[in-house]
């Protein structure tokens, strides 16, 4: 890995003998576990987290969640999750800047048989926070508005309960102060609100209390957002997905859409700041870095996964048979 920064090259020093590493530039590479491992192994990933020294401004990943159904990646029983995954925790913070940020996507899940839900993600809050130390900063909330009515059981069949459809996002930092911009993640003004620009307000004691001035009608290029992320997961019908079938890969199960860690690399980092996914999946998260210019470590367990990856950054060749098989 030529003129990469140190500790890549540190890293490339470690994984060389018992890993597979893919250098896609001089900054970037994924790294995947050494055969035979299994997630159950609390030290799958941790070796690699151990050797980047704090270069990371954002940790941003989707770990695996409580399902009901046992996944190939290997996710973990409700009574495990928190000590499974605070090791993990751990590391994330230690390899952090003192200004950086970690953002997990963490699931709900159901008690199993009953419509009722699990109280899991919220005894991983307390603990990242008791016991490891982190500061919660803030939540976020991603409304996917292409899930499928899930559970089944609770939303379709007996109709007691109505479709989950919102993951709970949440912000971690080192310090009560970690680097973030808000004018990064502007969105479009409303309607009401052009019209506000255009033909100004007269300032005056709202009904509510709030006192709005003449400032509220400067135009700062676009609204602040709020903690609602509306974000739809389309990703069944990617580019990834249809390489993944042309090339004969299986692909994650389990991908989000780029435009939830575009929304926090765009907010919470800078150009050519270090972002490190410690469950990189299809490496979404790796190729929202490449586009928005930062640099990026992706880890994963599975060899499959990582090779699929790949699709996710440049132009991939393909066969005759290959252009042949695509519909017109």
């Amino acid at each position: 890995m030529k003129g990469g920064s140190t500790h890549l090259q540190k890293l490339e020093e470690v994984v060389e003998q018992n890993a597979l590493l893919i250098a896609l530039d001089d900054d970037v590479a994924i790294v995947q576990a050494p055969k035979g491992r299994t997630q159950s192994d609390k030290r799958l990933a941790m070796e690699y987290l151990e050797v980047v020294a704090n270069a990371s401004i954002l940790a941003q990943t989707s770990t695996n969640f409580i399902c009901r159904r046992k996944k190939e990646y290997g996710n973990v029983d409700a009574d495990e999750y928190v000590e499974w995954l605070l090791p993990f925790a751990t590391e994330i913070k230690r390899v952090l800047t003192d200004d950086g940020s970690f953002v997990l996507d963490l699931g709900g899940s159901w008690v199993k048989g009953l419509p009722i839900r699990s109280l899991y993600h919220y005894e991983v809050i307390i603990a990242f926070t008791r016991r490891v130390g982190f500061y919660l900063v803030q939540e976020f909330f991603w409304h996917n508005t292409a899930k499928l009515p899930t559970p089944a059981e609770w939303v379709t069949v007996r109709r007691v309960r109505v479709k989950d459809s919102v993951n709970t996002v949440w912000w971690f930092s080192k310090t009560p102060t970690p680097k973030a911009n808000n004018r990064n993640v502007l969105v479009p003004y409303s309607a009401s609100m052009l019209d506000l620009l255009a033909n100004g307000y007269k300032p005056k004691l709202r009904p509510s209390g709030h006192d709005i001035s003449d400032k509220f009608q400067r135009d700062n290029g676009g609204a602040i957002p709020s903690n609602l992320l509306q974000i739809a997961n389309t990703e069944s019908n990617s580019e990834y997905q249809r390489l993944c079938k042309i090339h004969g890969l299986k692909p994650h199960p389990a991908r989000f859409p780029r435009a939830l860690p575009e929304f926090f690399i765009k907010m919470l980092s800078a150009k050519g700041d270090l972002v490190l996914d410690p469950f990189g999946g299809s490496m979404v998260t790796g190729a929202a870095c490449e586009a928005l210019n930062r640099r990026w470590i992706g880890i994963d367990i599975m060899e499959s996964y990582v090779e699929a990856s790949k699709f996710r950054f440049g132009p991939v060749p393909t066969t005759a048979q290959d252009d042949c098989d695509r519909p017109a």
